[in-house]
């Protein structure tokens, strides 16, 4: 593989909803589609899942911008790779950016398994023809709106509910969903809006049969999750504190939590990903697909990966109606009855429409 081409399309796009966090409020997604040309003119397709602010993770799109446009796409251009998984390497030397360099791997991965005539859940190794899959929902003001939020999506057949907390919308919340929905598999994720100083709060979660609560520490942290877990019975899934090979590992070894989301563009991309999954296989780790409010690039990769063995509980990857007008793929992700086919053609198995692409990018620049 020699990639001769690289466009990188800076995109905006509104979501149908408002979208809200421990973080704040999230409508206008602002993020980059790469595309990346083959020698041979095949064409390879990755998202790079910044958003405008630097609040879930350091990087954000102007920054993640500069450091694909100065650094890893002339490192990239023109060079023989054999396989993907030589990105990684080649990366390394630079620190963290791994949202940038994510974006790279994604459409290193799409052209080499167009090349090989395989899907991008085969080349892989994924085992699976479908996925399960579940639905996250923001913080919500109206309790209402949210029970009828969940009331239409547990009618659509996703197999779990994840639902944002913080201090003083937590326990309360959860008490006021369990009392409608008594028997739905339900989980939190709170964001990193906690401290050890909660852990009485935490800890008054556990009668309301979680399936586990997301990230509820620092990010980063991985001393006082383990400390926490002790004190809850509500499994503990760790996700913006792990961006790497050795987080997972230093996680399992510490007893930071028993689940795992992966997120490929926290990681710096499959490569990575690759080897968490082998690593949470091994020690029975349970892992799932977590979402960044992806167009329909990066939830064609998420879908890919979430085909991996190890992934045993629903993921994030929602139908592209749940959050947008319109998605830039044909066809868009479809969910029926809380399942979404893994496509089988080659590569990502979508294709990009580029009179949408065009609609929703505010700035385009090729590199040769």
């Amino acid at each position: 593989m020699k990639i001769t081409e690289i466009t990188m399309h800076r995109m905006n796009m509104r979501m149908k909803n408002p979208f809200t966090t421990s973080f704040g409020t999230e409508q206008d997604r602002e993020f980059i589609i790469l595309e990346a040309k083959d020698a041979d003119g095949t064409v390879g397709w990755g998202e790079c899942v910044t958003s405008e602010s630097p609040l879930y993770i350091e990087e954000f799109t102007k920054a993640a911008w500069v450091m694909l446009e100065e650094y890893l796409i002339p490192l990239t251009l023109g060079r023989e790779i054999s396989h993907p998984d030589e990105l990684t390497e080649l990366f390394e030397p630079f620190k963290r950016n791994n949202l940038a360099k994510a974006a790279i791997d994604a459409a290193a991965w799409d052209i080499y398994a167009k090349q090989q005539g395989l899907s991008l859940a085969e080349a892989i190794g994924g085992c699976r023809t479908e996925i399960e899959v579940g639905v996250s929902l923001g913080i919500e003001d109206d309790m209402e709106r949210m029970l009828t939020n969940i009331k239409e999506k547990t009618a659509d057949g996703y197999k779990r509910i994840k639902v944002k907390i913080k201090p003083g919308k937590d326990v309360e919340v959860v008490k006021e969903i369990r009392e409608h929905f008594p028997d739905i598999p339900l989980m939190v994720d709170a964001n990193s809006a906690y401290t050890l100083d909660d852990v009485e709060t935490l800890k008054q979660l556990d009668p309301y049969n979680l399936m586990m609560i997301e990230q509820p520490l620092t990010a980063g942290d991985l001393i006082d999750h383990a400390e926490l877990q002790k004190h809850i019975k509500t499994p503990i899934c760790l996700d913006e504190s792990i961006h790497s090979y050795d987080d997972a590992r230093q996680a399992i070894q510490l007893g930071s939590g028993k689940i795992i989301n992966m997120k490929v563009g926290r990681v710096g991309g499959i490569t990575t990903m690759k080897r968490i999954h082998e690593l949470c296989k091994e020690a029975n780790i349970p892992m799932w697909c977590g979402g960044m409010l992806e167009s329909g690039v990066g939830r064609a990769h998420n879908i890919a990966i979430t085909s991996l063995s190890a992934f045993t509980l629903p993921g994030d990857t929602a139908a592209s109606s749940r959050y947008w007008e319109e998605d830039i793929i044909d066809p868009e992700v479809v969910v029926k009855d809380g399942i979404v086919q893994v496509p089988a053609s080659p590569g990502i198995g979508y294709e990009v429409n580029r009179e949408k692409l065009a609609k929703y990018t505010v700035q385009k620049e090729t590199f040769k």
